[in-house]
């Protein structure tokens, strides 16, 4: 079929360089259409829909601006430790909770107003622009390279180095002086979490008993717990350093101490482990004799003294960290380091 077959309302059009619509014809069938018809929009045409708009996207900020304050009041009024509840989630801090809400609202508010602005009242006609090319004529380029370097000889860069030395310098400094802003983030991090009470000299004490301990104080085949020498349950951070330096004992016969470190950080057979378990952090408190073994309560992890503390069964990470003892002068049993490893959960390690 031709372009003479076809109904003159079904040929294709086009728009030449004075907007015109010219339609196609037998020569050139397939001309270029142009843009759509432009359809206004009713805020266009009608004031009446133009104001609502308008009210609208000030309705929307007026919104930002009110969620805005309900944030700014939220973080003065509202206690950190109040909860609320909140289905299905459940309880939750009402702090994080109002705080969350309102700055939500106010960016959610300002970004609405916003494409409702732009969908309904800006400018709606579309524009034609013929891309130029982007890069620079050969004039424009060596007048540009020849103004820089007639700038770097005038400026003598390269012959005072005193002056370009030190201006690299002064510029690669400033912007460590915004570091400086990082110190009001909150106080430097502490390495507590690494390390407990336990350090070379310290005396371990019998905790039911609150005596130093001998070897001979420990049977073969028994399970006592130990604490650091000079840490009293009186003390305002008990709870917290227990909780890291809890220890308990048990007594080996050293052909059945299987680990060479195990037997060589042990005294007599005495093995010295944290009583901290590594999967969330329980007391350790069961002991089988016969197999050395020791079972958590709470999840079942089973870890072998006789072999470095091994986790031979449950969720446990990894092995119960083992404290190197001996005797002092006096005959007591003492530490000879901290733990190499971090004691409990393994969540903050491994760095």
């Amino acid at each position: 079929m031709s372009s003479q077959d076809i109904p003159e309302e079904n040929l294709p059009t086009a728009q030449d360089e004075h907007g015109a619509v010219a339609l196609a014809d037998e020569e050139n069938p397939f001309a270029d259409p142009g843009l759509p018809p432009h359809e206004h929009r009713i805020q266009d045409i009608d004031e009446r829909a133009a104001r609502r708009s308008e009210r609208t996207v000030a309705l929307l900020f007026t919104l930002s601006m009110v969620a805005t304050i309900g944030f700014i009041a939220s973080y003065v009024a509202i206690p950190i430790d109040q909860n609320i509840f909140v289905w299905p989630i459940g309880h939750i801090s009402a702090l994080n909770f109002a705080l969350g809400m309102t700055l939500g609202v106010a960016l959610f508010a300002i970004g609405a107003g916003a494409v409702h602005w732009a969908r309904t009242l800006m400018s709606d006609e579309e524009l034609v622009d013929e891309r130029h090319p982007i890069e620079a004529t050969p004039e424009v380029k060596a007048k540009v390279l020849a103004d820089f370097k007639q700038g770097a000889k005038e400026s003598a860069i390269g012959r005072r180095k005193l002056i370009r030395n030190t201006m690299f310098g002064a510029l690669t400094l400033v912007p460590l002086s915004g570091l400086v802003l990082l110190r009001d983030l909150g106080p430097l991090p502490e390495d507590k979490l690494r390390h407990t009470l336990w350090k070379s000299g310290k005396l371990l004490i019998n905790q039911n008993t609150h005596e130093p301990m001998r070897p001979s104080d420990i049977a073969v085949g028994s399970l006592t717990f130990a604490q650091p020498e000079g840490l009293e349950e009186h003390d305002h951070d008990f709870q917290r350093e227990i909780a890291k330096a809890a220890l308990m004992l048990v007594r080996i016969q050293p052909d059945n101490i299987k680990d060479k470190q195990t037997l060589e950080w042990s005294h007599e057979g005495i093995l010295a482990y944290s009583k901290i378990c590594t999967h969330v952090g329980c007391p350790i408190s069961l002991y089988e004799q016969q197999t050395h073994h020791v079972l958590c309560p709470c999840h079942q992890s089973t870890f072998d003294l006789a072999d470095g503390g091994k986790v031979l069964f449950g969720p446990a990470g990894h092995a119960l960290p083992q404290l190197r003892i001996g005797v002092n002068d006096e005959g007591y049993l003492e530490a000879r380091d901290d733990f190499e490893e971090p004691v409990g959960p393994a969540f903050w390690e491994r760095g």
